[in-house]
């Protein structure tokens, strides 16, 4: 969607889920020498300065990053997804905060590939101009989920496949399912990383089972964090969720030993709550 810009909830509660799994599945795939590519269908601007008129405007990186900064006893895995911020950052106060290729880009390898995709003309300029010119990256400014069709299967049979779209238009449901299931048949050994909202809508509700199905007898993890009540409006981010498809052997003991405490910093009702469910081989 065009009118759609993600540095108005850059660093919220779910940039928080999104990127602590997406640090998570990077480092599994460092494990092995073998190159990888990173597939991002909907890329954004790359950063963002959070005091910048968009970002201050409902400052929801308050409730987001704003809450794990200043913390001292964050579990190991939230500390490595808090170094990448505070790398972005040159180790400095918190003024930015990297989208999801900026922290890519930080934990790849050179022998690595990002291939980004964004339709937002502006956004396209910014991303552009901070990784175009980026040894192994390729910055397009086309739909990511038609552009994903002509990568999978990647040369080395290796790749995280990120699809974030803005949900913003109930037709990005259909969209997102019809292209996970294109790119299973195309390549099934990659890691699909789906972040989603959690909201008041009917396509919200339905769509983890619609990835359940989608994924068949493949491996996938399903981890969704509400920290918002819901209200009379109808309206509003509750919370998010990623759907991780052939995700690492170990997310799922990680986010286990985590979630809790995530849960208690983000959470902004009581009833704050996290689900986190699995089929594995």
């Amino acid at each position: 969607m065009l009118a759609y810009r993600h540095a108005f909830h850059a660093g919220n509660h779910a940039d928080v889920l999104k990127h602590l799994v997406l640090v998570q599945v990077l480092r599994h795939m460092n494990h092995k020498a073998k190159p990888y590519w990173v597939i991002d269908t909907h890329a954004g601007a790359g950063g963002y300065a959070l005091h910048d008129p968009a970002a201050q405007k409902h400052a929801e990186y308050a409730e987001g990053i704003g809450r794990l900064w200043p913390r001292d006893d964050a579990p190991p895995a939230v500390a490595d997804y808090l170094a990448q911020i505070r790398a972005f950052n040159t180790g400095g106060p918190l003024l930015y905060y990297p989208g999801s290729p900026a922290i890519a880009h930080q934990l790849m390898r050179p022998q690595d590939k990002l291939r980004l995709f964004e339709l937002h003309p502006s956004d396209h300029r910014l991303l552009d101009a901070s990784f175009g010119a980026q040894p192994g990256v390729q910055v397009r400014c086309a739909d990511g989920f038609v552009a994903l069709k002509s990568l999978l299967p990647p040369p080395d049979r290796r790749a995280v496949v990120l699809l974030d779209p803005s949900y913003e238009l109930k037709t990005d449901y259909a969209a997102l399912r019809n292209t996970l299931s294109d790119a299973l048949q195309r390549f099934a050994v990659g890691t699909y990383a789906v972040w989603y909202p959690v909201l008041q809508r009917r396509e919200s509700h339905l769509l983890p089972q619609q990835l359940r199905r989608i994924a068949g007898q493949a491996d996938w993890l399903d981890v969704r964090l509400q920290v918002r009540e819901p209200d009379a409006s109808g309206f509003g981010l509750l919370g998010s969720g990623m759907f991780v498809i052939n995700p690492p052997w170990t997310l799922h003991a990680t986010l286990q030993g985590l979630l809790p405490w995530l849960t208690g910093v983000l959470g902004q009702f009581k009833g704050a709550h996290f689900q986190l469910e699995q089929q594995a081989s």
